[in-house]
C-alpha cells in the first residue's frame, strides 16, 4: 500500500477524525487531508510522532520500502517484534530480543549464536548449517561492526551476573546452577498460573523483554524450570513440555 492508504487505514482503525489526528501530531487538518490525498508526505519529525501514535515503524508508514533485519542477530523485522528505545519509541534496527528499553542485551557473539541455533534448527536446516550461517552473517551486521562504540563497557553483563548470583543463592530444590540468562519477550513466556482460589493469574507484560532461561529439573525428568527476571523481580516456575501445567515456585521482589 501507499503512504496515503496506510495513513487513512491507521486513522480509521484508531477511530480518529482528520481533526483529531492533526491535533495529536501538531499539524492542521488540511495537512492530514493532503497526506491522505497523496499530495504530500509527513516530515520526518511528524513521521516519528505518527510511528509512536500508531505503534508502527516509519518504514511501514512509508509503504515498507526496505526489508528490515535486526542488526544484532539478523532476524527479519516486523513491527510486532521491533525493539524499543529508552523513551519507548520503536527502533527499526533491532528486534526486541537484542535491544530492549535502550539496552543491548548481547555482548558475546558466540552466546547469541548458541541461542539462535536452537531456534533456527529444523528438519530443513541442521544445527551445523545454522551455526555456519550465523558465524558468516553476524560479523557483517552493524552492531557487531560497531560493538566498541555501542557497548556499555560490561555494565549489562555485570547486571546479568548479579542476577544469576541472586537466583543461585535461592537454592531452589531441583534447579541446576544458572550460568546463562537470555533475552525473553513476555508474550512467549507469560504463563498463566492457577491460584488456590481457582483463579488464574499472569505476572508478566507481553510487550516487555526480560532475562531468563529454561533448565531441566534435576529431580523430575518430565518437567523444566523456567526463570524470568528483571530489575524488579525474580520468577521461577516449573512446567511440562511446551509450557503445559505450569506451577509457580517462587516470585520474589528484588
Amino acid at each position: 500500500m501507499s503512504t496515503k492508504e496506510i495513513l487513512y487505514q491507521l486513522r480509521m482503525q484508531h477511530g480518529l477524525s482528520q481533526d483529531e489526528l492533526a491535533q495529536k501530531v501538531f499539524v492542521t487538518r488540511q495537512a492530514v487531508s493532503r497526506w491522505e490525498n497523496g499530495d504530500t508526505l509527513p516530515g520526518i519529525e511528524t513521521l516519528k510522532l505518527l510511528s509512536r501514535l500508531f505503534n508502527v515503524s516509519i518504514n511501514t508508514l512509508l509503504g515498507s520500502p526496505h526489508q528490515l533485519i535486526c542488526q544484532c542477530c539478523g532476524m527479519p523485522l516486523t513491527d510486532e517484534i521491533l525493539g524499543r528505545n529508552a523513551d519507548g519509541a520503536l527502533n527499526e534496527d533491532y528486534c526486541q530480543w537484542c535491544y530492549a528499553d535502550g539496552t543491548y542485551t548481547y555482548s558475546d557473539m558466540d552466546e547469541l549464536i548458541d541461542v539462535c541455533v536452537k531456534n533456527m534448527a529444523s528438519d530443513a536446516v541442521s544445527k551445523e548449517q545454522a551455526r555456519a550461517y550465523l558465524q558468516q552473517t553476524l560479523p557483517n551486521l552493524d552492531y557487531w561492526k560497531r560493538y566498541t562504540e555501542l557497548s556499555d563497557n560490561g555494565q549489562f553483563e555485570a547486571f546479568k551476573k548479579q542476577l544469576m548470583d541472586e537466583i543461585n543463592n535461592l537454592h531452589v530444590d531441583g534447579l541446576p546452577k544458572v550460568e546463562r540468562l537470555n533475552a525473553l519477550v513476555g508474550s512467549y513466556v507469560n504463563l498463566s498460573y492457577r491460584l488456590p482460589s481457582g483463579e488464574s493469574v499472569k505476572f508478566l507484560d507481553d510487550r516487555t523483554t526480560y532475562l531468563g532461561n529454561e533448565l531441566e529439573s534435576e529431580f523430575d525428568t518430565g518437567r523444566c524450570f523456567g526463570i524470568v527476571a528483571n530489575m524488579d523481580f525474580i520468577l521461577i516456575c516449573t512446567y511440562e513440555a511446551e509450557g503445559k501445567n505450569p506451577e509457580l515456585v517462587l516470585y520474589k521482589k528484588r
